[in-house]
This record gives structure tokens, C-alpha cells and sequence, in this order.
């Protein structure tokens, strides 16, 4: 189960905190990663975040759509990312739809992201596609039309 995160989101846990803290710790015990699916949108109480110890943070696309133009989302998504780098917990950001996103988003030290910059959804068939090419270049500007996954979708 090593590789295995299960993901969350925050008013799940809040229902009963103390199960929850053990349940996590269980799941912890057994290999597996927690993650806080979108983060920010529900109790983003920092107490809970300190007693659940999840293993990455996922920040919701509500955030980062207008990031380069809402200074407010700016800074909550800059906090967020600053405040997991310092509890040591990764940070993936959600949604993200344009190259401008993704570079503020990199300057701000958020390593992972996902969004339709980087595939829409798709059948399990064609997301197999994914698992057998080279990982796609982010800073090649004509990604799109030199991967075979851009027609995906």
C-alpha cells in the first residue's frame, strides 16, 4: 500500500474529529497517504491540520482560477503553500487551466499540479495512454502538438 493516498476532504473529517484522528493514524500505519482534497473550502481550522497530519494538501481550483488577477486568491494560495512547505507537506494545486497559472504557482514553490492545461477527463482507456509515454515537457510551449496525449480529451 505504499503507493496508495486516499484523499479527503475537509467537512468529511470535521464529522467526528476524534475517529477520524485514529482512523487516519491506522491508515497511516498501513502504508497509506492522506490527502486534504479541496483544501481551503471547507474547516480549514490549522488545529485540525496539526492533529489529522496528512501528507499533502490539495488546493481547490476556486483558488487558483483567478490567481493572477484576485491579489486575495494570491495571497491565500501563497499562505497555503508556504504553510505546508513548512509542516513539510506537499502541496497540489487544482485546476489549473493556463501556463500563467502553473508559472505563479511555480514561483510560489507548488511543485504539483493538475488541471485541463494538462488533460481533461477521459475514459480509462485513454488515461492508460498516460502511463506509457515520456512524462510531458511543462516548459516546451508546443507541448500540445508534439505529445500524443493532447488529442485526448
Amino acid at each position: 500500500m505504499r503507493h496508495l493516498q486516499i484523499e479527503l476532504t475537509e467537512h468529511a473529517l470535521v464529522e467526528d474529529v476524534a475517529a477520524n484522528v485514529q482512523m487516519l493514524a491506522t491508515l497511516r500505519l498501513r502504508g497509506m497517504k492522506i490527502a486534504i482534497d479541496d483544501f481551503g473550502t471547507g474547516y480549514s481550522s490549522l488545529s485540525y491540520l496539526k492533529r489529522w497530519r496528512v501528507d499533502s494538501l490539495k488546493i481547490d481550483r476556486s483558488f487558483v482560477s483567478d490567481i493572477a488577477t484576485d491579489p486575495s486568491d494570491h495571497a491565500i494560495v501563497s499562505a497555503i503553500v508556504a504553510m505546508a512547505r513548512s509542516l513539510n507537506i506537499t502541496v497540489v494545486a487544482e485546476g489549473i487551466e493556463t501556463w500563467q497559472q502553473l508559472e505563479i504557482l511555480r514561483n510560489m514553490g507548488c511543485s504539483l499540479a493538475q488541471g485541463f492545461l494538462f488533460a481533461k477527463p477521459c475514459p480509462a482507456v485513454d488515461a492508460l495512454r498516460y502511463l506509457r509515454v515520456e512524462p510531458l515537457d511543462l516548459l516546451e510551449s508546443n507541448w500540445e502538438t508534439s505529445n500524443p496525449l493532447a488529442e485526448t480529451g
